[in-house]
């Protein structure tokens, strides 16, 4: 019997904390050696990346972008989908998170001349609307959030003791309590090993942080007091072979790994994460020596490396799956919530102003119809929605710089509309909108921002 199993590294080039200067280092340190690693051997994966992280590379490290194309064409990477910024979709306006996961699916094909049909949604913050969106966009299926959807069960949510606060951003090092509850029970298993599909048709495809965690953990070498000795690969094949006959008796594949590309070849925020140390992006090349050993670990006691378009096209069942819908609003992967990431100060005072110059291109399109402008503030108002620049809560903090990127598109976005306003004969009703009043707005925000202290400065 054939299991398929699927590892999916996902690249954001805009993460917290990643210095826009050190871009093209993990261009080369991270994603290089992961596309060299599936080039030189019998490998198959699946791999995320935003349109802005294909832009990157596209400026910074053209032969990095070219083995990917290759690859991709060759049949060994899926590409897979998303924004063209990394966005928490669900705490943006609809029609700017439409906009940029077309935009994402435009760079997919700009830079490999191929236009990916699976999704994936960034920390997997879920709000219903959002898999109409997906499919409005063009995708036929998306990478799900297992852990969420699990915790939608009552009896999973009570015999795990999970719970959800919008002030925490995750309880990943407890999901494995999901897996202990649904190890023996069919009637869950499935749902991770077998496809299922939406009401609206998209195809979905559920991951799980109770196999990514201990790997995670591996890939860093790490213990920092939480345990005697690293994890070592005999426990990974040790849950490898545990999987095995829960697929057998429930479907035909696993995803055991969507963790960030970044960990191949450096820290990149492990621990900022797990401890609150001032440590980013470390090279840690040990790390895709382990990668390597994952994977020829699971070929070797019998699983066959997949992406998510061949187990949806090989499935013997798609599950029917209406239970989508009671996920709740607010989930996100980790077994937190996307509406932490709107309640970091950083959000309240960044995201209203985002806000306001949208509204203002809402207004304007009504008086002036569609203008380039009117685009290039949109796409200005997307790429200031970046997460990473509103990320993690205190006591740790996103980069300076990645502030000072959103801040600058903020006035991108509003000198756009002014110069709309202008060539639209109309610069004079600024009941419209008001560019001059706006910029003295982004003006007191930089102010507030900049004199902030961030976490990792002397």
């Amino acid at each position: 019997m054939s299991r398929k199993v699927i590892f999916m590294p996902h690249a954001n080039i805009q993460y917290s904390q990643l210095d826009p200067k050190r871009r093209q280092w993990v261009c080369e340190n991270c994603y290089r050696p992961l596309f060299e690693l599936v080039r030189d051997n019998d490998y198959k994966v699946a791999f995320e990346a935003s349109g802005r992280t294909l832009e990157v590379m596209a400026e910074e490290a053209p032969e990095v972008l070219a083995m990917l194309r290759d690859l991709i064409h060759a049949g060994k990477i899926e590409p897979i989908g998303s924004p063209f910024i990394h966005v928490m979709l669900a705490n943006i306006p609809a029609e700017v998170a439409l906009h940029s996961l077309k935009r994402g699916l435009d760079a997919w094909e700009k830079y490999t001349g191929v236009r990916p049909e699976t999704g994936w949604n960034p920390e997997c913050g879920w709000a219903g609307h959002l898999l109409d969106l997906y499919k409005e966009a063009g995708f036929k299926s998306i990478v799900m959030d297992a852990d969420s959807f699990l915790l939608s069960f009552p009896e999973i949510r009570q015999a795990t003791g999970l719970a959800y606060d919008v002030n925490g951003h995750s309880n990943k090092n407890h999901l494995f309590k999901i897996e202990d509850y649904i190890q023996d029970k069919v009637e869950f298993l499935r749902y991770l090993t077998n496809p299922s599909v939406a009401p609206n048709g998209l195809k979905m495809i559920f991951r799980s942080d109770c196999m990514a965690n201990p790997m995670l953990w591996y890939l860093m070498g790490a213990t920092e007091g939480m345990r005697e000795k690293p994890v070592d690969l005999d426990e990974l094949k040790e849950m490898f072979l545990k999987w095995q006959p829960r697929i057998d008796k429930s479907g035909s594949f696993i995803m055991p790994y969507a963790e960030d590309a970044e960990y191949i070849g450096s820290s990149a925020y492990f621990y900022v994460k797990q401890f609150n140390q001032a440590r980013f992006f470390e090279s840690e090349p040990d790390s895709i020596k382990r990668f390597k050993e994952l994977l020829d670990m699971a070929k070797a006691i019998g699983y066959e490396l997949s992406t998510p378009a061949e187990v949806i096209a090989s499935a013997n069942e798609i599950i029917e799956n209406n239970l989508v819908d009671n996920i709740e609003n607010g989930a996100a992967w980790h077994g937190g919530t996307y509406k932490a990431w709107a309640n970091t100060s950083y959000s309240r005072i960044l995201d209203p102003v985002c806000r306001s110059i949208y509204d203002g291109v809402v207004e304007l399109r009504k008086r002036l119809g569609n203008m380039p402008e009117l685009e290039e503030a949109m796409n200005a108002i997307e790429s200031a929605y970046v997460s990473d620049s509103r990320w993690p809560p205190l006591p740790t903090t996103p980069g300076r710089f990645n502030v000072r990127e959103t801040l600058d598109d903020l006035y991108a976005a509003n000198d756009a509309l002014a110069r709309a306003m202008e060539k639209g004969g109309i610069a004079e009703k600024r009941a419209i909108y008001s560019a001059p009043l706006m910029k003295t707005q982004i003006a007191f925000v930089e102010k507030t921002l900049m004199e902030q202290k961030y976490f990792g400065e002397e």
